[in-house]
């Protein structure tokens, strides 16, 4: 919602702390989601960083300028009531997950594949006691399914606002993994995206760049390092 957003009804941006968390306030009034529920936030971190979107709005409301902003309405909105929705779309990536699926060739891609990703799946199975199978091609093939549950009560341990964050790494990276390691700070946003976006940058690396496809990999890297940014400012 950029040059059509809403017009910038407030003057000021500001937290307030109501007990253990932290609303933002516009003018005084309390932010409300979407959903008009009052968006109390965990950290004072998050909070002032919400408010500083807020504040750096222009004439207009730009969303697309929020990503925080955006973040917590879903923590609030949606995952809060779908907790077993989210998590369940969140452990479907790991039920084939793109750091599972391996080139047959060429020998350069495999080795690309296999030094990016194993790394990865090697601190899933150590750190989060869920060893993924291993394939060539794009046929489908069953993971274990005590990976699968450890890997759902990992999720289920997850507040709402971590959980938005991990659904929407998920969602971003293509990949469970990838997106469970950002989370928990074992790999960087750009980390991240180079593991993501991995097939596609070779392609473009061999064939040239692909304007949608440029364009498709800056929102992935601008939505990486939101979910960076937003699990940082959840830290203590």
């Amino acid at each position: 919602m950029a040059r059509g957003g809403p017009k910038r009804f407030y003057k000021t941006a500001g937290v307030e702390a109501v007990g253990a968390a932290y609303r933002v306030c516009l003018d005084g009034r309390p932010v409300k989601t979407p959903g008009r529920v009052e968006m109390l936030l965990p950290s004072q971190a998050l909070a002032e960083a919400v408010a500083g979107e807020w504040a750096a709005q222009d004439e207009t409301i730009d969303l697309a300028a929020m990503p925080l902003t955006v973040l917590a309405w879903a923590a609030i909105d949606q995952v809060r009531p779908g907790r077993e929705r989210a998590i369940a779309e969140a452990v479907a990536y790991g039920g084939h997950d793109l750091v599972c699926y391996r080139a047959e060739g060429p020998a350069d891609l495999a080795a690309r594949q296999q030094a990016a990703w194993q790394p990865l799946l090697d601190w899933a199975a150590q750190e989060l006691d869920a060893p993924l199978t291993v394939t060539t091609g794009i046929v489908s093939v069953a993971q274990p399914e005590a990976a699968l549950a450890a890997l759902c009560r990992i999720l289920a341990n997850r507040d709402e606002f971590e959980l938005v964050a991990l659904c929407a790494a998920v969602k971003a990276a293509g990949s469970l993994v990838i997106g469970l390691a950002l989370c928990a700070g074992h790999i960087d946003a750009q980390a991240a995206f180079d593991a993501a976006q991995l097939d596609e940058t070779y392609q473009m690396e061999r064939w040239g760049e692909d304007r949608d496809t440029v364009r498709r990999h800056a929102a992935t890297q601008r939505d990486l390092e939101a979910v960076a940014r937003l699990v940082n400012l959840l830290r203590p």
